[in-house]
């Protein structure tokens, strides 16, 4: 037996321009993209709407045809080997795809027929188990719960067994206990040695679950590191001073840090950790003669790293992962 590949997914110099039906504007969606994501890890691939993430999943599950460019999913190029690629990777869609009169049995079952799995070989009441979907395995899918219908469709990208599972939005317009629960979900598979890929809005969720992350801007890679690099770029970070009394004006000494007031005892300074900010800062309240009741910091986090780096501004050059760990 051949040993797994220490890349499950490789995306090399991938382009996609296309023509929109009654115009003869060329779109580019995709810009010389490369990536590689690592067997066993979990990958966020982030972007604001229309940054190319739906195109270059579409991509990899062999939907849609790539301009130039190589990809390989788990050791097999898509143009090579396009069959071997697509049983390597299961794509679970944003969109509730289910046929509402199927039991998730049923759906299992009619899925795997798809790829010519026999009855045999089918792994139908496992995979149900594993999300969470015993007890309802012979309930019409219109009676299932958004999250229930959330893990049915992760369930039905298992059915061939991929070492690759392409999550897009997996926890849109759930609420937060059955997020909770789908987040459970997703990393036991992921213990169970599957690659997971990831998109999403909500941030927090790649912050908290991704250790390696990449960001899209209009086609292009403008960020692929790890999380802590990711988060790193952000030098800065905003004290917040709660002082024992309201203040009438802002003191001198603190004037040059240019504090926001957000109450009326309460002060937030945003300042460097690299260049002497905090110490600088400090002083000053020393200087300042202020009691302090609170005092308190706030660390930069994905959702400010990715809007710095997806407003309207030229994209930075992309930097390889400094640390990846799975």
């Amino acid at each position: 037996m051949s040993s797994p590949p220490a890349s499950a997914i490789v995306i090399d110099n991938v382009s996609k321009t296309y023509r929109p039906r009654d115009s003869q504007t060329i779109k580019v969606a995709l810009k010389s993209v490369s990536l590689d994501v690592p067997n066993g890890a979990m990958f966020a691939l982030l972007g604001p709407n229309g940054a190319g993430k739906s195109t270059l999943i579409n991509i990899m599950a062999g939907l849609v045809n790539k301009t130039s460019g190589r990809v390989e999913i788990w050791g097999h190029d898509i143009d090579v080997d396009p069959r071997q690629a697509r049983r390597a990777i299961g794509v679970v869609p944003q969109e509730l795809n289910l046929d509402p009169f199927f039991t998730p049995r049923e759906t299992l079952d009619v899925q795997a027929g798809y790829y010519g799995i026999p009855k045999a070989e089918r792994r139908t009441d496992e995979i149900l188990e594993t999300v969470g979907l015993s007890d309802k395995a012979n309930a019409h899918a219109r009676t299932l719960s958004g999250g229930m219908r959330r893990r049915l469709l992760i369930a039905k990208a298992m059915v061939h067994n991929p070492k690759i599972l392409v999550l897009d939005e997996p926890t849109a317009g759930v609420d937060v206990e059955l997020r909770q629960h789908l987040w459970r979900t997703i990393h036991e598979l992921n213990a169970l040695g599957r690659t997971i890929l990831l998109t999403t809005h909500y941030l927090e969720e790649a912050q908290d679950n991704c250790s390696t992350i990449a960001i899209l801007r209009q086609g292009e890679v403008v960020a692929y590191e790890s999380r802590e690099g990711l988060l790193s770029r952000l030098k800065d970070k905003v004290v917040v001073v709660r002082f024992a009394q309201p203040f009438a004006q802002v003191p001198e000494a603190l004037a040059p840090f240019l504090p926001e007031i957000t109450a009326p005892d309460t002060m937030a300074f945003r300042v460097n950790r690299d260049d002497g900010g905090i110490p600088a800062l400090l002083d000053a309240l020393t200087v300042a003669a202020l009691k302090i009741r609170d005092v308190s910091t706030v660390e930069p986090d994905l959702e400010e790293v990715f809007l710095r780096l997806t407003r309207d501004a030229p994209p930075e050059p992309p930097q390889a992962p400094r640390v990846v760990t799975i």
